[in-house]
Parts: C-alpha cells; sequence; structure tokens
C-alpha cells in the first residue's frame, strides 16, 4: 500500500458521514425561522453556514456547527430600544420559534446563540442582521446586554481563496491536524486551526498542489512551523481579522507530532509506518496491509477487550484537560508529580491515585477512565486491560504498579453526549526486586 493510497484514504475517512443528516437540520432550522420572522417558505434564504462546516474544513465527528440567520434589519432598532436586555429578548423569539419545530428538545439561548442539541452534535443559531459592508450585527446577553459585530463572510472567502491556491492541499492539511488534535488532546478551536495553516502556506508556498506522497514531508514541516511559534494569547484570522483567542498550548504536541511524522517517514517497511502515522492521527489513519498482516500473524489475544471513546461518542476536543498522579507506599505519599514518571518507573506495589487536576470543560459533564495494561506478564494472564470505566463522581481512578511494563492511564470528559477532551498518562513500572 503506497504512501499516496494511505494518505488518500485518510483523507477520505476524514469526510463527514452525516453531512445528510446535518443539512436537512439546517434547512429544517432555516425553514422555521423564514415562516416565523420573513413569513417565506424557503429552507435556504436568510441563512449561512459559518464556523469550520462553512469553512469546509470539519471532520467526521464534528459536534458543534454554526450557522447565521438574518433577521429583518427594521427588528435591530426594536430590539435595541427594548429596555433591559435586548439581546435576550431576541434570543428567546428565535428559541420560541424554533420550539415550534422540535417541541420537547433541548433548545438552550445562551450568550450569542441559540443552540438546538441533536444526536451526536448541536447547531448554534446566531440570530443577526446584515449591515451594509457584508458583515453582521448580533447581540450578546452577557453584562446587561450587548451589539456587537462578526464577519464570517470574509473568512470563508479567504479560506476558499487559499484552497483554491494550494488545490485543495490548505484544507486537507486543516482536516488532518483537527485528527491530530483530537488524537492528542489539544484543545484549539476550529478557527485558530484554520488561521495557523493559513499563515503556514501564505509564507509558503512549496506545498501548493502537492501529490499525497508529498503530504509526509508537508506535515513534518507544519508540525514543526507550529512547534516554533512563540505563544499567544490570540492571532488574526484571515479575510476578517478578528483575534481568534488561544484557549490552550499546542506548541510542545506539535514538536512532539513533527519528530513522530520524520519518524513515519525515516521508518523501514509498511507496517511500522502504519503505525506511527496513528500515533499522530488516531484511528481514521488507515492500518497499512503490512500491518493488518502483522497483526493476523501475531494471533492477537481475544482476551484483550481494549474499548475506544471514538466509539461510543463522538470526538470532537475543544477544551483543555491536565492529569496527576499521587505515588504512595503503603499509607505515606511518595511524589505527587506527573513529570516524575517522564523521569523514573514506578516501582510494583505502590499505590496510584490518578486524577483531574484541571480543566476548562463547562459543568455537566462526566469522566471516563481507561487503565492499559501492556506487557509479556499481561498478555501472559489475560489481564490486557483496556475498557473504558465512569468515574464515580470524584474525579479520580484509584489503581496500584501490578504489572511491569509501559502501561499508560487515560481520561476523557464527555459532555452533551461528545467526547470534548482528553489526556494520557504514561506509567512505566518496575520490578521491586
Amino acid at each position: 500500500m503506497s504512501v499516496s493510497s494511505l494518505f488518500s484514504d485518510f483523507r477520505k475517512n476524514l469526510s463527514v458521514s452525516n453531512a445528510d443528516d446535518i443539512s436537512t437540520k439546517y434547512c429544517n432550522i432555516t425553514k422555521r425561522l423564514n415562516l416565523d420572522f420573513w413569513e417565506l417558505e424557503s429552507d435556504t434564504r436568510n441563512s449561512l453556514q459559518i464556523g469550520s462546516y462553512g469553512r469546509h474544513t470539519a471532520i467526521d465527528g464534528v459536534s458543534d456547527l454554526d450557522m447565521v440567520f438574518e433577521l429583518p434589519s427594521r427588528e435591530l432598532e426594536r430590539y435595541k430600544n427594548i429596555a433591559g436586555n435586548g439581546p435576550s429578548v431576541m434570543l428567546q423569539d428565535v428559541r420560541k420559534s424554533l420550539l415550534k419545530r422540535y417541541n420537547g428538545s433541548d433548545i438552550r439561548a445562551d450568550g450569542q446563540v441559540v443552540g438546538v442539541n441533536f444526536s451526536g452534535y448541536r447547531v448554534e443559531v446566531l440570530p443577526a442582521f446584515l449591515d451594509k459592508d457584508g458583515n453582521y450585527t448580533h447581540g450578546d446577553t452577557n453584562n446587561g446586554g450587548s451589539w456587537k459585530t462578526t464577519m464570517p463572510r470574509p473568512e470563508i472567502a479567504a479560506a476558499n481563496e487559499m484552497g483554491k491556491r494550494t488545490v485543495g492541499v490548505y484544507k486537507d492539511a486543516s482536516k488532518m491536524l483537527r485528527a491530530w488534535k483530537n488524537k492528542v488532546g489539544v484543545g484549539i478551536g476550529g478557527l485558530l486551526i484554520d488561521t495557523l495553516v493559513y499563515n503556514f502556506f501564505s509564507g509558503n508556498d512549496k506545498y501548493d498542489d502537492a501529490p499525497y506522497a508529498d503530504y509526509p514531508a508537508m506535515l513534518v514541516s507544519l508540525f514543526t512551523y507550529l512547534g516554533g511559534l512563540e505563544a499567544q494569547d490570540y492571532w488574526y484570522a484571515p479575510g476578517s481579522n478578528q483575534r481568534v483567542k488561544c484557549k490552550a498550548p499546542f506548541q510542545t504536541k506539535a514538536r512532539k507530532a513533527a519528530r513522530r511524522c520524520q519518524e513515519a517517514i525515516d521508518a523501514e517497511g509498511e507496517a511500522a509506518k502504519s503505525k506511527l502515522w496513528r500515533k499522530v492521527f488516531g484511528r481514521q489513519f488507515p492500518k497499512a496491509e503490512a500491518l493488518l498482516k502483522s497483526e493476523s500473524a501475531q494471533n492477537v489475544d481475544t482476551r484483550d477487550k481494549e474499548q475506544f471513546i471514538e466509539d461510543q461518542y463522538p470526538l470532537d476536543i475543544r477544551y483543555d484537560l491536565e492529569l496527576d498522579c499521587e505515588i504512595s507506599k503503603d499509607t505515606m505519599v511518595e511524589t505527587l508529580q506527573r513529570a516524575l514518571l517522564l523521569k523514573r518507573r514506578v516501582l510494583q506495589g505502590r499505590g496510584l491515585r490518578f486524577y483531574v487536576k484541571s480543566t476548562n470543560v463547562p459543568d455537566d459533564y462526566f469522566v471516563f477512565w481507561k487503565i492499559r495494561n501492556r506487557g509479556e506478564h499481561a498478555v501472559r494472564t489475560g489481564q490486557l486491560r483496556g475498557q473504558l470505566e465512569r468515574d464515580s463522581g470524584n474525579n479520580e481512578k484509584i489503581e496500584r504498579s501490578t504489572f511491569e511494563g509501559n502501561h499508560y492511564v487515560e481520561a476523557y470528559i464527555v459532555k452533551d453526549g461528545v467526547c470534548v477532551a482528553r489526556e494520557r498518562i504514561a506509567v512505566p513500572i518496575a520490578s521491586a526486586a
């Protein structure tokens, strides 16, 4: 299986599989709002798909979908003149309209949008007013209510222009970065990804019109570029020049990805290359035929019941999660520092307490843990753990260092039916003898 075939299949695997259902929901929302605000029978007019879906850089599993619905301009002054919080009144009017179409559904008016929750994703409707420059004035209910401007049209135009210049490579790279951030748990937003990739191609035309065979080298260059960026609170979005907030640092993990990509290029054999690419991009990156044959020849233990979060929930990492580990002997705490696990092995017979040290996921979420035992002893005794276990409510997992080998613990945060944060701790265990 050639490099070109692997990356071609990878790109196909990233395509949004429920695009028809999403489009239907967009149309149904638009039709209902047009009836109530414009007295029109139309499921397309006055509506604009924005966000990653509108820029055509979303990937399968996308859970946050955005749209602007244009309200009649005459309504703007009316809402502005309402005593109290005019934006709040506007959002409630839109919510009441959508409740006619989705009676009993989870529809929330919050901040700037009205969100409609569906199975596996949420459509956020931004009610707004089109101005003479093609931008939108929209409300914000926070702090007593205010009116702001957003400019999605020039952002979409800039993305399309770069996509045309690079013959699709720019948008492919943006999609692949989304797979990477979902795999390694980088809590950065889609617009920031598209902005950073746009900046990379703006200063580098080497990979314009690159064939799939050149994607490995392009990705090494892209991750190296990301890893070399100075930490900033925000970047400026292409087209609109609006500030895009950076919610979490990404440079360290980008540098690691660059190294892994180069290792994949240098590796001998398809199976070794494929394994490394999957460590960067996750299970959406296809297995090479040689890897499949190798796994089959190894006669993988059927007692291995490893589970994967993406098989149970859509995976769309948008928030940050930090884990830590407390190591104890008998009743005495030896260390309380995850960084020490990177420098030395844990001796057998120690108590281990893994816990959520910090996260910026909003409240009303739950946590899953996965303890992955690996190594000869775990295989021999049939204890290849890897099942997903829901947290009891304390955001912690109590374990014991029993089996020698390289193991890991991973935590996942699920909110509104979507996995939105993940993090892993490697746990190397050494014999106490």
